[in-house]
């Protein structure tokens, strides 16, 4: 996993950053020196806990940080830092929420403000417009990245080499198993499981690993996950329900639909994910 995502590279890029503020410390002010410190542990720290996980998120608010550390570094020192405003174009590279990327951009232009004193007026005017062409190429990139990542979140398979997948898998398969029991005479159930959201991860592996390879476990949601169960009559399902939920966690509640019964054309995975508890609840 960490070489298909380059985790690895990543990790040397940002201590190679950390080393190279560290570097640039010496005869600092003691304000600037300060924040170079501050930009230089939280660099390093990074680089030490980076590792791929399918839970990171583009919106947690730790992205406001790196910002604020580089106009910090600007605003400390202009004399001595403002080459560090073109990397306001590598902040809004990346993906981000859209708050995130307005405050780039505002810290963009107080950065530029600040340098302002130290540039005659053409190469002000150079500069402001350098950065508008950047900053607007590098939100298009951006949002190239965004909606990849979207794509990626929202691929069917979740984790390679386990049998869960994104929810919208499960309404195809909904038809497709309906069809099949029809078919054959086969019992199937919708079997759903609300965890608590920290849970979700393992309690998904574990499911996935005590279910048959053809039946296929869903995430459904943060606290959501679903899985098809198929027998030969409502008691063999009833008993494989109860022996998946003894070898779950007891904080589990779980509910569970005959296929039969529902109808995927009316309904949607967050409509799935929150089906009343009065359509028969179990809670262990």
């Amino acid at each position: 996993m960490q070489s298909k995502y380059k985790i690895r590279l990543l990790r040397a890029n940002l201590l190679a950053a950390a080393v190279a503020l560290a570097l640039w410390t010496p005869a600092t002010p003691p304000a600037a020196a300060l924040v170079l410190w501050l930009s230089v542990g939280w660099l390093f720290i990074t680089a030490l806990m980076l590792d791929f996980s399918h839970r990171r998120s583009r919106g947690l608010p730790w992205q406001i940080v790196p910002g604020a550390l580089l106009l910090g570094l600007i605003a400390a020192a202009p004399e001595r830092h403002g080459i560090l405003i073109w990397a306001w174009a590598a902040m809004l590279m990346l993906p981000q929420n859209n708050w995130v990327a307005a405050f780039n951009l505002s810290a963009g232009l107080i950065s530029s403000v600040m340098v302002a004193p130290l540039l005659n007026a053409p190469a002000f005017i150079l500069l402001i417009c350098s950065l508008l062409v950047l900053g607007l190429l590098a939100l298009s990139r951006a949002q190239q990245l965004i909606d990849m990542n979207g794509s990626i979140r929202q691929r069917l398979r979740l984790i390679p080499g386990l049998n869960l997948w994104a929810g919208e898998q499960l309404l195809r398969d909904i038809s497709r198993e309906q069809t099949r029991c029809e078919r054959e005479g086969v019992h199937a159930e919708l079997f759903i499981l609300h965890v608590k959201r920290h849970q979700l991860w393992p309690t998904a592996q574990k499911l996935c690993e005590l279910t048959y390879d053809f039946e296929n476990v869903y995430r459904l949601s943060s606290t959501t996950l679903a899985t098809l169960i198929l027998a030969s009559s409502p008691k063999e399902a009833s008993q494989r329900r109860s022996l998946l939920l003894a070898d779950l966690p007891d904080n589990i509640a779980s509910e569970h639909l005959e296929l039969i019964d529902i109808e995927p054309a009316k309904l949607s995975v967050h409509e799935i994910s929150k089906l009343p508890a009065e359509r028969v609840r179990e809670t262990i």
